[in-house]
């Protein structure tokens, strides 16, 4: 009460501190001087230096006059949840404690807070939008508002930066159970983040619209003070007949072709059809062009015996062939190292081994099904899926 009776009465110092920034130790007599001061509505920001409008007050002169100088914007979306969370914590425990009162009203608070966050976010928003109206006109050069311009643009960034933090399952999961607790975190919060972000996005692109056109704004502008600079150092100029002009004057024809040199892509797989379409004239053409050779021309041909030769069998196929033999006639499961030792063959185990499988491999179908071939051997320790062979044994199946 004394806040808003000191307000009131003191109207006229408080608005030229509001409109100059701030107000001279002598334009207010010590006693006022210190009324202001200890009810928080001035402060001296740094010893020897004049007196200014305290935040709050400043913020509520803004809004009250609807002040397009605003530029302070909340974005602090990561407090707000914080609060949430704990108001809600106060009232689940008061809750469950069976002390209602208590809960009452810290479900009123969090209501509150709930509610101021909202129309906070919905003051951003109009700020933003008065700003856009007006088109920054509390600047006067076309570059502050384009400073003004980017400043906004990041205020909103940061805004929808700051409504992406909202999980509306962690909040759902802070209200546990309880009825009112969830239609005031989850469904009136969702509800207005819901707006709101829709129509930040509606901000977001005009600010962009209207920073272009400023651009736009600002070529045209240098390009006609250039032109009147030449003018007065060239005030004999005269424009030539410009529809008699079959060039175009090398200064304005800076630009890169519009179109780049065609060139087929062998790598797009979908321009296939359309490659194989233009190549099949080609090689068409290419058969209609090759030169006809007559019979008469051609050499003589003659048919001669073929020379007969013999293909000599592998020691190491015959050997496996013998291990083979050996299995079907003894009905026993012979290991292939055994048998390699029992014959002292020449050949080193792993090749051995090698040769073994590709016999096994390489017999029909028919005859493969009569065997059984197990591989003895363990798993690598490190490298999952290989496994590493020690020996065969064969029997018949």
């Amino acid at each position: 009460m004394r806040f808003l009776r000191q307000l009131g009465a003191q109207a006229e110092p408080i608005m030229d501190a509001y409109l100059a920034g701030s107000v001279a130790d002598d334009v207010l007599e010590p006693g006022v001087q210190g009324r202001l001061v200890k009810h928080g509505i001035l402060y001296r920001p740094e010893p020897g230096a004049d007196l200014h409008l305290r935040r709050v007050v400043r913020a509520l002169l803004e809004e009250a006059l609807r002040d397009e100088r605003n530029r302070q914007i909340d974005a602090n979306t990561g407090s707000a949840l914080a609060s949430f969370k704990t108001l809600a914590d106060h009232y689940k425990e008061a809750h469950h404690q069976g002390d209602y009162a208590a809960a009452e009203v810290y479900l009123a608070d969090l209501r509150e807070h709930v509610y101021a966050f909202g129309e906070t976010l919905q003051h951003s928003i109009r700020v933003l939008w008065s700003r856009i109206n007006n088109e920054f006109g509390y600047v006067g050069t076309l570059n502050a508002k384009i400073r003004e311009n980017e400043l906004a643009q990041t205020q909103v960034s940061e805004l929808l930066s700051g409504l992406e933090l909202v999980s509306f399952q962690a909040l759902a999961e802070s209200a546990g159970d309880l009825r009112e607790l969830r239609h005031l975190l989850v469904t009136n919060l969702q509800r207005t983040l819901s707006a709101c972000t829709q129509e930040l996005s509606i901000v977001q692109g005009r600010l962009l619209e209207q920073l272009g056109r400023f651009r736009e704004i600002r070529g045209r502008t240098r390009l006609l003070k250039g032109w009147l600079l030449h003018m007065e150092q060239h005030p004999d100029y005269e424009v030539g007949p410009h529809a008699a002009a079959r060039l175009v004057p090398q200064l304005f024809n800076q630009a890169a072709p519009v179109l780049a040199p065609a060139s087929l892509d062998i790598h797009d797989s979908t321009l296939e059809f359309e490659l194989l379409a233009l190549l099949a004239p080609i090689r068409a053409k290419q058969t209609q062009d090759r030169p006809v050779q007559s019979l008469g021309d051609a050499p003589d041909l003659t048919l001669h015996t073929p020379d007969a030769f013999e293909v000599t069998s592998s020691p190491i196929r015959a050997a496996v062939d013998a291990y083979f033999c050996q299995v079907i006639d003894s009905g026993q499961a012979i290991s292939a190292l055994d048998y390699h030792c029992q014959e002292t063959l020449p050949w080193d185990a792993e090749s051995w081994l090698y040769q073994v499988i590709g016999g096994y491999d390489g017999l029909p179908e028919e005859q493969k099904h009569h065997f059984e071939l197990d591989m003895l051997g363990e798993s690598h320790p490190l490298y999952s899926g290989n496994f590493i062979i020690r020996d065969l044994r064969l029997w018949l199946a």
